[in-house]
């Protein structure tokens, strides 16, 4: 199989910049020229990395140009939409980005509950043109994140319980292959395609457009956090479990540990002090999200945040921890189900307490709508996952690396045993073989064959890559560290836990 072709910095690279301003109608910066530095800055401050040229691309041409100069350059290819990847996939060492984030073109049709949205867009954007008609998608907790990378690996949300992921609401794809054509993936014009692209991120073209369904949503919903003492984190665990399995498809709720921070509504004697966060989002009239949410309130909260409020700003709520420049390092992976075994090792993941006020753990409960499309029916694999588990490392000072890492992977090290399979949008730079693991076996399968197909060459490789050159056997079956005792709704074996730390910050 052809591997992609490698420059010295004295050839190719050199001409890149040239070449793309002869080409592009967008900005090409080049180092050296003044925005440079802030344009090759992503969300984990730990990337550090120097493209040959950043092509801010104006339009689908300019994506057209970049894909064809990279390949006949012989040089990497980065793209970038809302720069969010935790492993920095959005920049590269001397090679081109295509940079989307100028191309936030939308049309939302109210009628027909649809918007098509360049790939440029974030998720705040997108909601505020949706929202405008009461209307809104599963997307990003986050409202600076890319709409197109948090989308490609299947999307968490809000919403997802009552609507499922994101790539269930996507209706057809605009893409540049890598032979620098462009096509039209839906369920009618080219369905592998679009199989593929609902799970399998960026591998197979850089996407420049996209359509969603839309669902009526707010404009108000109910929504915000309760936090309790982290004291009672084992007794709280127990309880939330049962309410989260208790819970209408209308809410949506989550399970973390994190620090109080300096905000307004914080008491300055709780600044810094270690809880418990169970944040919501109800979709349902006010007197079913107060029936629904009473038990949060039974138990006693030491802040009560949970009000009416716009579905815009809900989506907000996580913004702090979207800020560009901390450095982050995470370990993640899908519980298949939340037994007492697994409730007690994460009482004790809580008992460690956090090394960083911007540190989180986060456990996400799916389900309803997310469990209800067919296990094969996007690359989107284990649907039938009860849990999705985030430990996330947050600092500033790079001297602290070494401690904030070994957090993380001592609360991953308590936590995996219990785990099977992972999110891809969740993984950090950690290799190969936990990119496997976000898929069941027939899914990756199908996946090699699609790379094989669209991307030989694999000019997409800088993402969570599905290696056209590997070998697939089509008996294989990976193994679980714990052997049988956990199996999915599809009947699929586990995959392997990795133990290796992510190579995404180095101390």
């Amino acid at each position: 199989m052809p591997t992609p072709r490698t420059t010295s910095a004295s050839g190719s690279e050199a001409g890149a910049a040239e070449a793309a301003r002869k080409a592009c109608r967008g900005e090409v910066l080049a180092p050296g020229d003044a925005p440079f530095d802030a344009a090759r800055r992503v969300y984990n401050g730990a990337v550090d990395r120097r493209p040959a040229a950043i092509v801010r691309c104006a339009g689908v041409a300019d994506v057209v140009a970049a894909v064809r100069l990279a390949r006949a350059h012989g040089l990497p290819l980065a793209v970038r939409g809302g720069g969010h990847s935790a492993a920095g996939f959005g920049v590269c060492d001397g090679g081109l980005v295509a940079d989307l984030s100028a191309m936030k073109g939308v049309r939302v049709d109210p009628g027909r509950r649809t918007a098509e949205a360049q790939a440029g867009l974030t998720w705040g954007e997108l909601d505020h043109e949706t929202q405008a008609f009461g209307l809104a998608t599963t997307g990003g907790r986050i409202s600076s994140i890319g709409i197109a990378g948090m989308t490609l690996g299947g999307g968490y949300g809000w919403l997802m319980r009552r609507h499922g992921l994101a790539v269930d609401n996507l209706l057809a794809a605009d893409l540049v292959t890598a032979d620098g054509g462009l096509l039209t993936a839906s369920a009618a014009e080219n369905a592998d395609l679009f199989w593929g692209l609902r799970g399998g991120g960026g591998n197979f073209g850089v996407v420049t457009a996209l359509t969603y369904r839309l669902h009526p949503v707010g404009p108000t919903v109910t929504g915000g956090m309760a936090f309790y003492a982290a004291e009672r984190a084992r007794e709280l665990l127990y309880a939330w479990r049962d309410f989260a399995a208790a819970s209408s498809e209308d809410l949506a709720t989550q399970l973390n540990f994190l620090l109080l921070p300096p905000a307004p509504f914080v008491p300055p004697h709780l600044v810094g002090a270690p809880v418990v966060a169970v944040p919501v989002c109800h979709l349902g009239p006010p007197e079913a999200a107060a029936r629904d949410l009473a038990p949060l309130r039974e138990w006693g909260p030491l802040i009560d945040r949970i009000r009416p409020l716009p579905y815009a700003r809900l989506q907000r709520l996580y913004d702090a921890a979207g800020a560009f420049g901390h450095l982050t390092y995470g370990r993640s992976g899908h519980l298949p189900r939340l037994g007492d075994d697994a409730v007690e090792a994460l009482a004790a993941v809580y008992a460690t307490g956090l090394t960083s006020p911007c540190s989180i753990v986060m456990l996400s409960p799916l389900g309803g709508a997310v469990a209800r499309v067919g296990e094969h029916s996007t690359a989107f694999s284990f649907r039938r996952t009860a849990f999705d588990l985030a430990v996330q490392a947050v600092w500033s000072d790079a001297r602290e690396s070494r401690r904030h890492i070994r957090w993380a992977d001592a609360a991953w090290t308590l936590m995996r045993p219990f785990t099977r399979g992972v999110y891809v949008n969740e993984l950090g730079d950690e290799g190969p073989e936990r990119v496997r693991e976000a898929y069941n076996p027939r899914t990756w399968r199908r996946l090699v064959e699609l790379k094989r197909r669209y991307d030989p060459d694999n000019l997409f490789r800088l993402n969570h890559n599905i290696d056209p050159a590997q070998a697939v056997d089509r008996e294989e079956v990976p193994h679980d560290h714990r052997g049988d005792a956990a199996r999915g709704g599809d009947g699929s074996r586990p995959g392997r836990v990795s133990d290796r730390p992510s190579d995404a910050v180095r101390p």
